[in-house]
């Protein structure tokens, strides 16, 4: 397992914080992250569902904070979750597009997030955390990029999306089910997944409730296929079909991790999150809701990159709260540290922000963010600040995950009063679009634009000659 380097907070182009340990030496919290795939902003109850029951999420709603401006980094899965893993953009480390797999990565790839990039996990086993990754990897199935190959003591899960099998055109192996490096079944039951996590979440949790503990859990479900899988249990339980039983599921495996929780003595030792690695893909009929967000999943529009949020820890986040400042995945990385009482030395650029006061509804605290980037394959296509967001004017847009273009104009949407991107009021507001117009030259002065190299770019990870996971 590499070594673990050093790091640099910044934020969206702003000033570095230096390190060492924080003075508060007390015992660091239990951190569980929560991943669902392709869910929606409105798919859960607390959130406004009325087709899909969610009562063990919004219990926990109640009990912690729902943040209601929080965003994935991408409308498509890899380029998120390797924000979530690093606390960067992923134009930063690489991971935006890459070829030959295009906007995802696809099986037997040479492509993963580079050894050098420091995830959540390297960070936490500075406090000598037992980390684990339970769920859909999707950051390369190499083994440089594996999960015990980038800070995880352990692994449990398939290692990219569950559509990923073969069909005409497509000679991809079976979808395999993995035991840290090895595959252990191939092809995997889909329908078994969330219910065979939830065990496995459960069973590292009690053996490591001793100690510190990093449990990352990144479901397959709702999942990437039109018919998304659930055990019998939950099988044509739901009034949303496949879609809404594998959320009711989800639900049910949430309500047994946090009542293991309970049972052991960890409830208010543990810090949990629960979110989405973006919004739900337009289907047809529609399965999942982004409402009352504009557009879908694998987009720049709010429902492809806003998704929900929870957290939970009781004593230290107060109950039935709510928070619209502007929150990213990029973040969980250096708020993280802050709880382990670790701090990032300025030497490797991350773009996340410490939320803890927003967490903790500290008065006056609010979004760090001066400018948050959407970006959709390798193109920047739009920016917020406070309330305002600006699509920028393109001549040859990105609109779907294959690059195909069309020109768009100039929008600008108060996200205040127009939450679904209705109504265009850029001719109203000519130094608003000015004012976000810079702050885009900003970000890809550090990030990148389309063919344009950021200052602050690192690169993918790549080895030479993949091969295919040896099956069982």
């Amino acid at each position: 397992m590499k070594a673990v380097a050093r790091f640099a907070v910044v934020a969206a182009i702003c000033a570095f914080s230096q390190v060492g340990y924080c003075a508060d030496k007390s015992q660091p919290p239990n951190i569980i992250v929560i991943l669902c795939d392709n869910l929606g902003y409105g798919d859960l109850g607390c959130y406004g569902s009325t087709v899909h029951r969610t009562p063990r999420i919004d219990q926990m709603a109640r009990e912690g904070i729902l943040l209601t401006s929080f965003y994935s980094t991408s409308g498509v899965c890899t380029p998120s979750r390797a924000s979530l893993m690093t606390g960067c953009y992923p134009r930063r480390v690489g991971l935006h597009l890459t070829d030959p797999d295009g906007v995802v990565l696809r099986p037997v790839s040479p492509n993963g997030l580079h050894p050098d990039e420091i995830t959540i996990a390297e960070v936490l086993k500075q406090q000598h955390y037992a980390t684990a990754c339970i769920g859909k990897w999707h950051l390369g199935d190499q083994p440089p990029f594996l999960p015990t190959h980038q800070g995880f003591d352990e692994y449990f899960g398939i290692p990219y999306s569950d559509d990923m099998t073969a069909r005409p055109g497509k000679n991809w192996p079976p979808l395999p089910l993995m035991v840290d490096d090895q595959v252990v079944e191939a092809p995997v039951d889909r329908n078994t997944l969330t219910k065979r996590y939830t065990q496995r979440a459960i069973d590292f949790i009690t053996r490591n409730q001793q100690q510190p503990f990093f449990l990352y859990l990144p479901h397959a479900m709702p999942g990437s296929t039109s018919a998304p899988y659930a055990s019998k249990r939950f099988q044509g339980q739901s009034a949303n079909g496949p879609y809404g039983d594998s959320v009711e599921e989800i639900d049910w495996s949430t309500g047994e991790i946090l009542a293991a929780l309970k049972r052991l003595g960890l409830d208010q030792q543990t810090l949990v999150v629960w979110t989405s690695d973006n919004g739900a893909p337009r289907r047809n009929p529609p399965q999942g809701s982004n409402a009352p967000l504009g557009g879908w999943g694998y987009t720049t529009m709010e429902g492809g990159m806003r998704v929900p949020c929870i957290v939970r820890w009781p004593g230290k986040i107060a109950a039935d709260k709510k928070s619209d400042a502007i929150t990213t995945t990029m973040d969980l990385l250096p708020t993280f540290a802050r709880l382990a009482n670790i701090t990032l030395l300025a030497t490797r650029e991350i773009d996340g922000y410490d939320i803890w006061p927003i967490l903790t509804a500290t008065p006056d605290a609010q979004t760090p963010y001066q400018a948050l980037y959407y970006y959709h394959r390798d193109q920047l296509h739009a920016v917020r600040s406070g309330k305002w967001k600006l699509h920028l004017a393109l001549p040859t847009k990105q609109v779907d995950l294959q690059g195909k273009t069309r020109t768009s104009e100039t929008r600008l949407y108060d996200l205040d009063t127009d939450i679904g991107e209705t109504t265009n009021v850029a001719d109203s507001h000519p130094k608003v679009v000015q004012r976000l117009t810079q702050l885009a030259e900003q970000g890809r002065h550090t990030l990148g634009d389309g063919n344009q190299q950021g200052t602050g770019q690192r690169r993918v990870g790549r080895v030479k000659n993949p091969q295919p996971l040896e099956l069982p």
